[in-house]
């Protein structure tokens, strides 16, 4: 093969597997989503705390798009689905705290509420 060859700089086309759209995929209805924009650096903040305090956060902010408020309780199924034991949670939650990303109420036996607060 010529390396000089102008075909061989050619893109493939879309027979080859090259994509239609450019635009990042979407969910299908019924799927769940994370919905934007969510502040960068509330989201670095949330990386550099241990544990699993960034699936926690990611869990709280699709609660928060999908009930429409910046407070919400936070289910031990929906983080399951991101890998994450209760226990994990618990931890996740209080680094987050720590770190001045959320407030927690906390109830023996009941869901953790959790409000996002500005970073």
């Amino acid at each position: 093969m010529d390396p000089f060859d102008p075909k061989s700089l050619a893109l493939p086309n879309r027979e080859e597997g090259y994509p239609a759209s450019q635009k990042p995929p979407r969910h299908r209805q019924g799927e769940k989503f994370l919905k934007g924009p969510i502040p960068w650096k509330w989201v670095t903040k949330a990386a550099k705390q241990p544990g699993h305090a960034l699936q926690v956060g990611i869990a709280l902010w699709h609660l928060s798009f999908m009930k429409g408020k910046r407070t919400v309780a936070l289910s031990g199924t929906l983080l399951k689905d991101l890998g994450v034991s209760r226990f994990a949670g618990y931890r996740a939650l209080t680094a987050l705290e720590e770190a001045g990303l959320v407030s927690v109420q906390r109830q023996i036996g009941q869901n953790p509420v959790v409000t996002i607060l500005e970073s």
